[in-house]
């Protein structure tokens, strides 16, 4: 099953970790997951902007037309995808400067299962409250921290202390990969495809 790790991340992610290890699924394995959980958000961002509308505090909801909503769960999606590969090409090409010389595999599913509470966080959209969504992606963005610090040493299979720095770097890429993502949907929401509210 292409979610089987899903529970076993937030339930017991130690172990987890270890499982992922030991069976090291495929590389089609890890897109599949990938795929699927990336929907979420993109999913949610269109029936929250269409159907339920956000609201920012202030003011009433804010709408988008169901075809702009459409187009932003697309934005959304492919951003994502590509944020994705992005960190699996960060763990990569950095497992070279550490006692790991980590597959392409190896990195996607460090990359991918890391991601998943973040991409989870998509369905806090159901309560579409500007405050709301931020506080939960928040929580979610500091768990999926912590998976990559339990989960480096244990998929590079390097030494605790040394997956704490490679760890690190990870993040501080990560976080310059997370803030090139966000400038690059604002441009292509707003620059390219010039969104009409509701």
């Amino acid at each position: 099953m292409v979610l089987n790790h899903l529970w076993g991340i937030y339930a017991h992610p130690r172990e987890e970790w270890h499982t992922i290890e030991k069976r090291h699924e495929s590389y089609r394995f890890s897109l599949s997951h990938i795929a699927i959980i990336t929907i979420i958000p993109a999913i949610m961002a269109w029936f929250s902007a269409a159907k339920l509308g956000w609201s920012i505090g202030v003011g009433e909801r804010i709408f988008l037309s169901s075809s702009e909503a459409v187009i932003m769960a697309f934005i959304i999606y492919s951003v994502l995808l590509a944020g994705i590969f992005g960190l699996t090409y960060i763990i990569h090409y950095m497992g070279k400067h550490y006692d790991s010389n980590p597959s392409w595999a190896q990195s996607l599913e460090l990359a991918s299962y890391t991601a998943t509470p973040l991409f989870m966080s998509g369905l806090a959209a159901f309560y579409p409250e500007l405050w709301f969504f931020s506080f939960v992606a928040m929580g979610a963005l500091a768990y999926s921290i912590y998976l990559l610090y339990v989960g480096t040493p244990i998929i590079m299979r390097i030494p605790v202390e040394e997956g704490f720095v490679y760890a690190s770097s990870i993040v501080t890429a990560a976080i310059l990969l997370l803030v090139a993502t966000m400038i690059a949907t604002v441009i292509a929401w707003g620059w390219l495809f010039h969104p009409i509210y509701s």
